[in-house]
């Protein structure tokens, strides 16, 4: 159901009570002073960043750990969800369906919840610095999520960043611009439409083709004479290239362009042009899809990799099983900010899924760890589904396995299901339906 002021209230009001409440359970709004949260005289560990990465992880070493104070620091007031985001934005689920209370969760699984921003990690010290107080940790687990990254298109030029941002905006990340793309889609009134789409790896969901399909579908039902333009910088549709292609070609043939190959080579946003290796393409609207990388925490605790030659990843260096770092091996980084994790695929798809069974895994190897166990490798899997159809609801799918070869690295096996049906629409909701009573309050 929507989110309502009533249930806004409530929220509040929780907070409120929380302080009568066990530390465990609290949810906590603190004015500036020089220590957050004082010692428990438990072991803590803190998790930073509340998305579906850090909320699963919250609960699980709750429930798995539950001698360990558990705190989790979220800038955010509330929960956005960015899967099945793209189905918001033609309203088949309402906001409701994404947004959710940290509050209630933090008081169901027993953990503290502090909406605060994070200015600082110092990890010699073990100790996080946000813009209330400092909070010590034994264990610090980051879900930083993805940044944009305007500079290869822009270099330092924050006019040509913050215009591209404000006019363009593409909603990989929960925030207004959810409204801001929703609002986009329902004025256009025909033309161009040019998406491009981040080079891998990039955080999926929202994903692009999913977004170009319903988008194409409402400018179609709707009789907007639009034409989407999607430059991508693959050499192909990737994953479920059958699918998509169909969806494109079948669905929406007049309404959808994919260009491959088209590496950005200059955007202009002022001038409504980006040059490709593919062709210069003008537009009369966009969502100017830059590259993707690791969050803001996860450069603020020093924890991007780098390559052979000195350059930054990133993303973040971990352990390929584990992901925690090798050189502090009690700080786990867990969802869309991990790096490559094997020579054979790269790194993990960015999706919610993978960061939930990630969030999962560091979980039981903290209660491990705690317990001064062996660790012992959690394989985790991916499954992602697609609308690409509205009338009748459609979807396509693909799944990724993964497994441990004889020497010891990481092999992932890819299964595309391009025939769109409406049996694929009911899973997703029902996969949905699951995934988020792991870690939200059902």
């Amino acid at each position: 159901m929507e989110l309502s002021r009533r249930d806004v209230l409530r929220a509040g009001a929780a907070v409120a009570l929380a302080a009568s409440k066990p530390l465990s359970a609290q949810t906590l709004l603190f004015t500036p002073s020089s220590e957050l949260l004082p010692r428990s005289g438990r072991r803590r560990v803190v998790i930073a960043g509340g998305g579906w990465g850090g909320m699963t992880a919250a609960r699980y070493v709750r429930e798995l750990a539950p001698e360990l104070e558990v705190v989790l620091l979220e800038r955010n007031p509330v929960f956005w969800s960015c899967p099945m985001s793209n189905k918001w934005l033609l309203d088949i689920v309402d906001t409701g369906y994404l947004v959710h209370s940290y509050a209630s969760a933090a008081l169901k699984y027993g953990y503290t919840f502090v909406q605060t921003e994070i200015i600082d990690i110092d990890r010699a010290a073990r100790r996080v610095a946000t813009a209330q107080g400092t909070v010590q940790y034994d264990w610090l687990v980051l879900a930083p999520g993805i940044r944009y990254a305007f500079e290869p298109w822009f270099g330092n030029d924050r006019k040509a960043i913050d215009y591209t941002r404000a006019t363009y905006p593409t909603a990989y990340i929960p925030s207004s611009e959810h409204q801001q793309v929703k609002r986009k889609i329902r004025d256009f009134k025909g033309g161009t439409f040019v998406m491009t789409l981040p080079p891998p790896p990039h955080r999926c969901p929202p994903s692009p083709y999913e977004r170009a399909c319903l988008m194409a579908w409402w400018f179609k039902n709707n009789k907007v004479p639009a034409r989407i333009v999607i430059l991508d910088p693959k050499p192909r549709i990737a994953p479920i290239t059958v699918g998509f292609r169909q969806a494109f070609e079948e669905l929406y043939p007049d309404v959808i362009t994919h260009v491959p190959n088209a590496q950005i080579k200059e955007v202009d946003p002022f001038a409504r042009v980006v040059k490709t290796a593919a062709g210069d393409f003008k537009f009369d609207d966009a969502l100017l899809m830059s590259p993707h990388q690791a969050g803001d925490l996860a450069w603020k605790a020093k924890v991007t990799g780098t390559t052979a030659d000195g350059k930054p990843t990133g993303w973040a260096a971990v352990h390929p099983l584990y992901y925690n770092l090798k050189d502090d091996p009690r700080v786990f980084v867990i969802g869309d900010a991990v790096g490559a994790v094997s020579p054979q695929f790269g790194h993990y798809p960015k999706s919610g899924h993978v960061a939930n069974r990630q969030a999962r895994a560091a979980a039981q190897y903290i209660a491990w760890q705690a317990k001064e166990q062996e660790l012992k490798p959690i394989i985790i899997d991916n499954l992602c589904y697609m609308l690409v159809n509205n009338s009748p609801r459609e979807a396509i799918a693909v799944q990724f396995d993964y497994k441990l070869g004889d020497d010891g690295v990481l092999q992932q096996t890819q299964f595309d299901d391009n025939d769109r049906r409406a049996k694929l629409w009911e899973e997703d909701l029902r996969w949905a339906a699951l995934i988020y009573a792991d870690f939200l309050t059902g």
